[in-house]
């Protein structure tokens, strides 16, 4: 039987470092996607123009990767007690910054900045069967909401939770997730959301500059994936036998272990390949579009004209 022993010498570091962390528990695993956004970025001018809306980076990434959750079911749940359980829909959400009511009431105005802006956050329900310039019109319209003081569901249950004395909060966080996923109680009546953060989470980094950053996995949120979209950047790109300095992004990846593995990262990473190569294939052509916002204008997850995993 093969057995363990004690290493002859230890240096004082390592005695000091076994003795400060505990045992590794958190599932989270992390990655990094690298892409060359020259034609996606084109086609964002594109769809703006056809649109009407203010279409950006991130709208695109929050479609691609409900298409990529969509074309990998078995990773769209999360785990409760052992058990993984199965989202019905897709549902993608995303960071918003805001000044809240009572600040403007205050009279903060024009000289606010980003650092003075508080985070909130809208959820896009079924984002896979949504085309980006819908998208991006469904987040427009809840961010002029919680930046006016309207009143939305994620705002009002953060501030009730930030009125919980902070001894109790993170248990009562925790109890909430526990009845509202692993016993499927729905907490409407007491003002919290149900599954607030579906199935993905999108926050953009580049907005503050920050060319690659990794966001953490929120436990009682029970959202097994988070994307962190950075700064477009000019970076070296190597096109046919040549290098050409072309713009790029580095979209920071975490996802819970115990949901998805490197198998369902790679066809994820290859469904972003296919979309940022060819934005016109996956999301549908801009001047083809018959509508500024239907759904209609890319193709649905399940139909022929979307790109292969």
């Amino acid at each position: 039987m093969a057995r363990f022993h004690a290493p002859d010498r230890l240096p004082a570091w390592r005695k000091l470092a076994l003795s400060t962390w505990s045992a590794p528990s958190s599932p989270a695993a992390y990655g990094v996607l690298d892409l060359d956004c020259e034609a996606v970025l084109g086609w964002v001018e594109r769809a703006r123009a056809a649109s009407g809306e203010k279409i950006t980076l991130t709208h695109v990434v929050g479609r691609a990767i409900a298409l990529a959750i969509a074309s990998a079911p078995e990773t769209n749940g999360f785990a409760s007690m052992g058990r993984l359980r199965l989202r019905e829909t897709v549902d993608v959400f995303f960071q918003v910054a805001f000044f809240d009511a009572e600040e403007k009431a205050a009279g903060a105005g024009e000289g606010r900045t980003r650092k003075d802006a508080n985070l909130a956050g809208a959820k896009v329900a079924r984002a896979d069967a949504k085309g980006v310039a819908e998208i991006a019109r469904e987040l427009r319209e809840r961010a002029e909401a919680i930046r006016t003081g309207g009143a939305d569901p994620t705002v009002r249950a953060g501030k009730r939770m930030g009125g919980v004395p902070s001894l109790l909060r993170g248990a009562v966080a925790r109890l909430g997730a526990f009845l509202s996923f692993d016993l499927g109680m729905n907490l409407g009546a007491l003002g919290i959301p149900f599954d607030p953060f579906g199935s993905c989470m999108v926050t953009n980094v580049g907005t503050f500059g920050i060319e690659m950053a990794w966001a953490p996995l929120i436990p009682y949120a029970r959202t097994p994936l988070c994307l962190t979209v950075g700064a477009v950047r000019p970076a070296p790109t190597v096109a046919g036998d040549a290098v050409v300095v072309r713009r790029r992004v580095k979209i920071g990846v975490a996802f819970d272990h115990r949901v998805m593995d490197g198998y369902h990262a790679g066809v994820m990473s290859r469904r972003f390949q296919a979309i940022f190569d060819d934005p016109d294939a996956a999301l549908g052509d801009p001047a083809q579009w018959t509508s500024p916002t239907s759904s209609a204008n890319a193709p649905q997850s399940t139909s022929s004209g979307d790109a292969p995993p």
